[in-house]
């Protein structure tokens, strides 16, 4: 029992990690992490449902009017993008409905 009480007093919560790493919730460094990783979950999202739709980057570009590479950099979290876009990309470009929660 003493080894497992051990054990468990080395484990890191995912929240501790980042706390230790970009600061608390709320702090400038932390805020910046968060933005970086909604804007890579969003863009694995558009790839992910580009892909079901059996489209290619310049395919889902030429149907929603932008750039192969605009899709690149969106898809790999490199672009800051507007909800507009966003729009234009899932519902007219994959034909996905965009549903936002806020919590």
């Amino acid at each position: 029992m003493k080894a497992k009480n051990k054990v468990e007093k080395n484990v890191t919560t995912f929240e501790e990690h980042l706390e230790k790493r970009y600061g608390k919730t709320g702090s400038n460094k932390r805020t910046e992490f968060e933005i970086k990783a909604k804007a890579f979950a969003i863009g694995e999202i558009i790839r992910e449902e580009r892909h079901l739709a059996h489209m290619t980057q310049e395919q889902l570009a030429e149907k929603t009017g932008t750039k192969k590479s605009f899709i690149s950099r969106i898809e790999n979290g490199h672009s800051d993008i507007q909800l507009s876009t966003l729009y234009r990309l899932l519902e007219i470009g994959l034909g996905r409905k965009l549903s936002l929660t806020i919590g």
